[in-house]
């Protein structure tokens, strides 16, 4: 249930960007909501901490989410930039979701947030 990835950045060694493609046929659309499909949080979540675990903190696991603000919609066929950093001596990745809003590379930040991590 991950998105079509469309690039990978990682400018430093706690640093990555990921350009994410939402393909509408992705099943966290479905039921989420009939007339209007939207991203769940808790797949936003999920693609960070895949990232995470796989770019930056290996052998780290969730712990708690400090804090996570969902600021506009996801919604199929979205572009998406991922940016998440890792703190290791604060055990806390800060992460946000900008969305492309127009072709000139314009973006808005769609949700942000910092999450706790542990061993």
């Amino acid at each position: 249930m991950q998105p079509i990835e469309i690039h990978r950045e990682q400018p430093a060694q706690n640093e990555a960007m990921i350009h994410l493609y939402l393909d509408p046929d992705l099943a966290w659309f479905r039921g989420h909501f009939p007339i209007q499909p939207l991203l769940p949080g808790v797949a936003q979540i999920d693609w960070v901490m895949h990232y995470a675990r796989t770019l930056l903190a290996p052998g780290w696991s969730f712990s708690s989410i400090e804090m996570v603000k969902f600021q506009y919609p996801l919604q199929p066929g979205d572009k998406l930039l991922l940016k998440i950093t890792w703190a290791e001596e604060k055990h806390l990745l800060t992460f946000n979701y900008d969305i492309d809003v127009s072709n000139g590379g314009e973006r808005q930040t769609a949700s942000q947030g910092k999450i706790k991590l542990c061993r």
